[in-house]
C-alpha cells in the first residue's frame, strides 16, 4: 500500500509499518472496542488478580511437570495481566 508520501506500509497483525520503520495504528473494529469496554466493566483488577492467581498456583502449587506448550500458556497468562495493567493506567 502506498502512503500520501510516496513510502510503502504493509499490513502487520494490528498496525501497518511503513518503509522506514515507524507504526501507524489502526483504529479499533467494534468487536475490539466492545471486547475492551467489557474489560472495563467486568473490573480489571479483579481480572488481573484471577490470572496472577490462576497463573501462581499452577506454577507454584503442583506437581505437574511443565514442557514448553505449559510454559508457553502461562507466559501468555502473564502477558495478559500485564496487558491489562496497562489499561487500567490513565
Amino acid at each position: 500500500m502506498r502512503t500520501q508520501n510516496g513510502q510503502t506500509a504493509c499490513l502487520n497483525s494490528n498496525h501497518l509499518e511503513s518503509v522506514n520503520g515507524s507504526e501507524i495504528l489502526k483504529p479499533l473494529n467494534s468487536i475490539e472496542q466492545e471486547f475492551i469496554g467489557n474489560l472495563k466493566f467486568h473490573g480489571i483488577e479483579e481480572l488481573i488478580e484471577s490470572l496472577k492467581m490462576v497463573h501462581d498456583f499452577a506454577l507454584y502449587h503442583t506437581d505437574l511437570c511443565f514442557d514448553t506448550p505449559e510454559k508457553t500458556a502461562l507466559f501468555n497468562l502473564k502477558f495478559l495481566w500485564e496487558g491489562l495493567e496497562q489499561l487500567r493506567k490513565p
